[in-house]
């Protein structure tokens, strides 16, 4: 059966400049550092709309706020992190702008990213056999992680 597919992306000029550390490795990963994230959302269904579209990309406005609001300039700590607290009293002083997330990394970055956009975007779209097939992060040139939905 044919399908129809789209992506949007929000390249690194966005700006989802996040800090986080692998706190699990041994790894220079452990350590704070920082991307300029991209991320790359696919689209799918077997039919288009009466625009003749898979979706409007005008209405994944509210994710590129969502993704903005979680990840530019922000801080992601996991929440089993061991220095959590040390975090939380940081970001109470000013010093960083803190996300708690379960987990870090881009894999787990792009489930959560996955998770959120369907919230988000099939509460009200409501469009009938329209699938988030994918997220991708992206760190840079080099480095992305993918998660494909259920």
């Amino acid at each position: 059966m044919p399908k129809y597919q789209v992506t949007k992306t929000y390249g690194h000029n966005l700006g989802l400049s996040a800090t986080f550390r692998q706190h699990r490795t041994d790894t220079h990963c452990k350590f704070l550092h920082g991307y300029a994230l991209g991320v790359k959302l696919t689209f799918e269904a077997d039919t288009l709309d009466q625009r003749n579209w898979v979706l409007g990309f005008g209405d994944l406005k509210p994710v590129k706020k969502w993704l903005e609001e979680t990840f530019d300039h922000r801080t992601l700590v996991a929440e089993d992190d061991p220095d959590f607290n040390y975090f939380m009293e940081m970001h109470r002083k000013g010093l960083i702008s803190m996300v708690a997330v379960k987990r870090v990394g881009c894999e787990s970055f792009a489930e959560m990213i996955y998770h959120k956009t369907n919230q988000i975007v099939f509460e009200g779209l409501r469009r009938d056999g329209v699938r988030l097939v994918s997220v991708e992060v992206i760190e840079h040139g080099a480095n992305s992680a993918i998660y494909y939905g259920e």
